[in-house]
């Protein structure tokens, strides 16, 4: 597991928590300027505990990569027309940032995290970065968890496998013995369709010989009646 030493030695390591803002909100609130995505030197060093200077030194030291994650700074017309369009919005923020003022930074969530992971002598700033670990840690025996589930999947399906193998000549056998068992059956068929017509044929045997019969029959009786006259 990452330590806190490395996070804040680490670049690559900060880069890789860069994004989880999150954290920030879990310590403390975290207050915005009246744009709602800025926050200044000042509202950086209240969210911290430690002086204005202190974020001004750490902002000194590690300034591409604070600008790399959303800190600028504002002068000159941009920096009267944010207090125009911004900061008018309270009255609080027009006493904070007067007109002469001759700079203004502002710091994203990101970048405030970033300082976070940067900021030795803060409590606040140690736990954010506690959170940012145990919630690493934590993520970590997740995926884990799912890499056995993942592995004892794999297991079973390479056990499925196995048995499938097995499978395939019972399989090719019954088939075999169905395709026979439908011979069978055709033939069958054919001997009772022959069967049938056999039938049919002795039936119109019958009819023609109960023909005869009556036939026959009359022919007694009249033979009879002749012989008693």
């Amino acid at each position: 597991m990452p330590t806190e030493i490395a996070l804040l030695e680490s670049r690559a390591m900060r880069v890789e928590h860069a994004g989880r803002v999150e954290a920030l909100d879990k310590v403390k609130a975290l207050v915005l300027l009246p744009d709602s995505i800025h926050v200044s030197t000042e509202g950086v060093a209240r969210y911290f505990e430690v002086s204005t200077e202190v974020i001004r030194q750490v902002t000194s030291r590690h300034r591409e990569e604070l600008t790399e994650n959303g800190m600028w700074v504002l002068r000159g017309a941009d920096l009267r027309e944010y207090q125009s369009d911004k900061m008018s919005l309270s009255s609080a923020g027009a006493k904070s940032y007067p007109q002469r003022r001759s700079s203004l930074t502002l710091f994203t969530r990101r970048a405030v995290l970033n300082i976070a992971m940067l900021l030795r002598d803060s409590d606040i700033a140690r736990r954010v970065r506690t959170h940012l670990l145990d919630a690493e840690e934590g993520l970590r025996e997740v995926c884990a968890s799912l890499d056995r589930r993942v592995t004892a999947v794999e297991h079973c399906l390479a056990g499925v496998g196995a048995a499938l193998q097995e499978l395939g000549p019972v399989l090719n056998r019954m088939s075999e013995r169905l395709d026979r068992l439908d011979h069978r059956l055709d033939a069958t068929n054919r001997v009772v369709a022959a069967m049938s017509n056999r039938l049919c044929e002795l039936s119109d045997d019958m009819a023609r010989m109960d023909a005869r019969m009556d036939d026959f029959a009359r022919q007694l009786r009249d033979l009879r009646r002749r012989g008693r006259r």
